[in-house]
């Protein structure tokens, strides 16, 4: 996998033009209310309606959904965050603040990178007097 963020490996898509709820949920591996909700927070998802209601999903959307499970469960994006990733794909990587901490390491930091603030931080109180 390289530097992008949404290049990940899909499973087989079935060439059809449309998909059901329940087939889309198959695929991406979500129950059909995640999708349901996914495509409440991330507008790109447009699936169209039967005159029922019934959802049809298109291939783009199955792919997107693809993606936003990448983002979310395996990058560990927070909705926002992949809202943003998926806006601007050409993106390497994306705010911190946008990404959920990994548990015990919300405020971890390499030593070196901690002497060398405590340093310029001495380095200012100097100055100050």
């Amino acid at each position: 996998m390289g530097d992008n963020l949404l290049e990940i490996e899909a499973p087989q898509i079935p060439e059809k033009l449309f998909f059901r709820i329940g087939e889309v949920s198959r695929m991406v591996g979500v129950p059909p209310h995640v999708l349901r909700f996914w495509e409440s927070e991330f507008p790109a998802v447009s699936p169209r309606k039967t005159g029922r209601g019934h959802r049809r999903y298109r291939r783009k959307d199955v792919e997107l959904f693809l993606q936003i499970k990448h983002l979310l469960y395996e990058k560990k994006f927070t909705i926002e965050g992949a809202r943003r990733m998926l806006r601007n794909p050409a993106a390497k990587a994306v705010k911190r603040s946008a990404r959920r901490p990994e548990q015990g390491s919300l405020f971890a930091a390499d030593d070196s990178m901690l002497e060398q603030i405590r340093a310029e931080l001495s380095e200012i109180l100097k100055i100050l007097g």
